[in-house]
């Protein structure tokens, strides 16, 4: 019995070590509970790898039960968490595919005339459904030109409050705002834009146990998150529902953004970032500042990048990355290439570009 436990932490202790996502290290623990079973049945009564590894098969039948119980309750736990999520925001659908209004015609008449989008453009945006994570700074600039640009369905997903340091950069928000969740002020900010867009607002921190189905009711997701844990579950979700990424971030002067699409070839977010960085190596915008216009500047960028993937226009920045250095006026932008053996993406298979 300690063989079999000591081998099952060995494994999730490698697993944990070559970077292996929960989800992939507990099928192989499920493999080594399938193997003992199969010896405890077997082989003889006192041979020495049954002796070894429990003696009885009662024991391990009456843990895969207690497991078995475990699982069902984190089911239905998951179930009720979504629901709490639907009444939070209801499931998007899809915008009407009838034709576009006078009043829509006249909001919407300078990108029209845009050759690259036109009328059919504009159609591909009022059907898109889109996911913003964060509705800081961001997800502020990014909503603010999303919605009047015409997205039919935006969604935006934080478990924030507006608060008043929040004002300096975060324009989205007003001052009356504070104390209200950033999704509702951003949401009643959209709407008085734009009261065409449908936006779904979801006042929760993303999880694990939500992501899956959230995402899979979206055709691209936006990341303006500010810590590394939402990020990497961002990339794994959006890698898993095979929806594009537009990930963004900041530092004091500096902004960069890519689109990450592995679906299409490219790498994702974890094939450049590996690891998250050690705790002190990448201070909060609170601990090392951040100039107020520079989210404006890379949240527009990220939407303009929602825009070209969303109505297929232009080349998006797949495969590679814009850094933006506000200090000195520089724009630059480096080729990114996909990492082998990445968790998160390596067993994809895309379409090179």
């Amino acid at each position: 019995m300690l063989l079999v436990l000591a081998m099952a932490a060995a494994i999730w202790g490698a697993g944990w070590a070559l970077g292996l996502p929960r989800a992939a290290r507990w099928p192989l623990i499920g493999l080594l509970f399938v193997a003992v079973l199969g010896i405890q049945f077997l082989f003889p009564e006192g041979h020495a790898l049954r002796r070894a590894t429990g003696g009885e098969p009662a024991l391990w039948l009456l843990l895969a039960g207690f497991v078995a119980l475990i699982l069902a309750y984190r089911h239905v736990l998951g179930r009720l968490r979504q629901r709490a999520l639907t009444r939070e925001g209801p499931a998007p659908q899809p915008a009407t595919d009838g034709p576009i209004s006078e009043a829509e015609l006249e909001r919407y008449a300078r990108h029209i005339v845009l050759r690259e989008l036109g009328g059919p453009g504009q159609q591909r945006l009022r059907r898109a459904r889109l996911l913003v994570i964060g509705a800081g700074g961001l997800g502020a600039p990014a909503l603010q030109y999303l919605a009047a640009a015409g997205i039919g369905t935006i969604g935006v997903i934080d478990d924030d409050v507006v608060e008043n340091a929040n004002l300096q950069r975060q324009v989205i928000h007003r001052d009356g705002d504070i104390g209200t969740p950033k999704v509702f002020s951003a949401q009643a900010a959209m709407m008085a834009q734009n009261p065409y867009a449908r936006v779904l607002p979801y006042h929760r921190r993303l999880t694990e146990e939500v992501a899956a189905e959230l995402f899979d009711e979206y055709d691209l997701v936006l990341d303006g998150s500010d810590n590394s844990e939402t990020r990497y579950l961002v990339n794994r979700s959006a890698v898993a529902a095979g929806i594009p990424l537009i990930s963004g971030a900041l530092s004091q002067w500096e902004g960069q953004l890519s689109v990450f699409d592995p679906a299409r070839g490219t790498p994702c977010y974890q094939c450049i970032f590996p690891e998250a960085p050690a705790d002190g190596l990448a201070p909060s915008c609170a601990e090392a500042g951040v100039l107020g216009p520079l989210p404006g500047v890379v949240g527009a960028m990220m939407a303009v990048e929602a825009i070209k993937v969303l109505a297929d226009a232009g080349a998006p920045l797949r495969g590679e990355m814009l850094i933006y250095d506000a200090l000195w006026s520089e724009t630059r932008k480096i080729g990114l290439k996909r990492r082998e053996g990445c968790p998160a993406c390596g067993g994809t298979k895309g379409t090179s570009q």
